[in-house]
């Protein structure tokens, strides 16, 4: 009985080193919303190349009226396909220019997930983004929710970001599978740790966290180990009637997102507080205009996306 029940902890073990990419990232490329479009922003489809050359589908979106404008990047959750965002930035960002980009392997874009690309690439973003005639460099916020949350928490480390908002944060994914797989040596098997607990200390930028309610994926105690650790916290509120899935969708949640970017961008910009670093490189070479649904519709077809993974 003993040797069967160690052959089963092995096989357990083994399971969960093989396949660790999938739980935990479980990518979903079918789109949330068949048709994007921002009722308050001017909507484009875009593809950008990451620097080994992935092709990343997104979208941006820019305020209808002219001149330099903030600026938001979107992170998204473990499962989440980023189209509904383009969709509901009116309410979510109003006035402010928007990247809305699916991490690799999810929705139209390219490659397979994995911890350091999407670090990689969503810095990337933020150099692309600050390049932009439309945006002014020094007020770019990252918005990242759940799983996305530890990819703001390190681009807010790597950049010089004006503002963070974290959706359902955790301390690190290490700290919740170790939760999830009690009896497994998790700490040497797990390569995808997103340990936002790290790099909370360092982070400049004024930084609001937002919590569900009820939330079973990512419980209470382990935003609060974050909470502790954040050196701009700015609020820590929970949306009412909220649970992990639904919070980024309920109007609540919108509108406290928006007030909090508003009165962030109002006030005033202290330059000389931008690290002397942040070089930003010219967008044009690392982006592929999708001026129409049938071009986008060709680029995914090129890209060979395999088929979407259900949710456990």
């Amino acid at each position: 009985m003993a040797g069967f029940a160690s052959m089963l902890w092995l096989g357990l073990t083994a399971a969960v080193a093989a396949n660790q990419r999938r739980l935990v990232f479980n990518p979903t490329v079918e789109r949330e919303v068949a048709h994007p479009r921002s009722s308050g922003h001017r909507t484009r489809p875009v593809v950008l190349r990451a620097k080994d050359g992935t092709r990343l589908s997104g979208w941006l979106m820019t305020p209808r009226t002219p001149g330099s404008r903030p600026a938001v990047i979107y992170f998204g959750g473990r499962s989440e396909e980023v189209s509904w965002v383009v969709r509901d930035a009116g309410k979510l960002f109003p006035g402010i220019a928007v990247l809305a980009v699916n991490y690799r392997g999810y929705g139209d874009s390219q490659g397979d997930p994995a911890e350091a690309h999407m670090i990689d690439d969503a810095c990337m973003l933020f150099d692309w983004m600050a390049a932009h005639h439309h945006v002014d460099p020094r007020r770019i916020a990252v918005v990242g929710r759940s799983l996305g949350s530890g990819v703001a928490v390190q681009v807010a480390k790597e950049r010089p970001v004006h503002s963070v908002v974290l959706i359902t944060p955790y301390d690190s994914i290490l700290a919740l599978a170790k939760r999830k797989f009690r009896v497994m040596p998790i700490k040497y098997m797990l390569r995808h740790r997103f340990e936002s607990i790290k790099y909370a200390p360092t982070l400049k930028a004024p930084t609001f966290v937002l919590r569900a309610a009820s939330d079973d994926i990512v419980p209470h105690s382990h935003t609060d180990q974050l909470v502790g650790k954040l050196a701009q916290l700015i609020g820590d509120e929970t949306v009412p009637e909220s649970d992990h899935m639904n919070i980024p969708y309920l109007e609540d949640t919108q509108a406290r997102i928006a007030r909090f970017l508003t009165s962030q961008f109002a006030k005033p910009v202290e330059a000389a507080g931008l690290p002397s670093t942040a070089a930003i490189p010219a967008p044009a070479p690392t982006e592929i205009v999708v001026p129409s649904a049938t071009t986008a519709a060709a680029v995914v077809a090129a890209a060979a996306i395999p088929a979407p993974l259900a949710e456990p």
